[in-house]
């Protein structure tokens, strides 16, 4: 029983994958240039800047390396993915996929 545990346990926690090695915090501390658009902690007051508060961490992971590699166009962010670390990008969806997002009400 112990080991079946113990197994358990340790694929619970592979399958979290890079979220676990990302860091939260270091990541509020280089979102300090996207709280210009994007709101300090991700709820955007602006229309034209999208919330990123909530959003699913691999979704930011991939929407940054996608701004990174040219894959995905925006003149205000292809600049500013542009000098990212692989790190970089995981810290940045760490702290934003952890911020509560707004509610939509209808």
């Amino acid at each position: 029983m112990k080991k079946m545990l113990f197994t358990a346990g340790c694929a619970a926690l592979l399958a979290g994958g890079p979220v676990l090695a990302a860091n939260p915090v270091a990541g509020k501390e280089k979102s300090k240039t996207c709280a210009a658009c994007h709101g300090p902690d991700g709820n955007s007051a602006a229309a034209d800047f999208p919330r990123l508060a909530g959003q699913h961490y691999d979704y930011l992971v991939k929407a940054l390396a996608d701004y990174k590699a040219g894959e995905r166009k925006n003149a205000i962010m292809a600049p500013q993915a542009a000098n990212l670390s692989q790190r970089d990008i995981e810290d940045l969806a760490a702290f934003y996929s952890r911020q509560a997002g707004l509610s939509v009400k209808y």
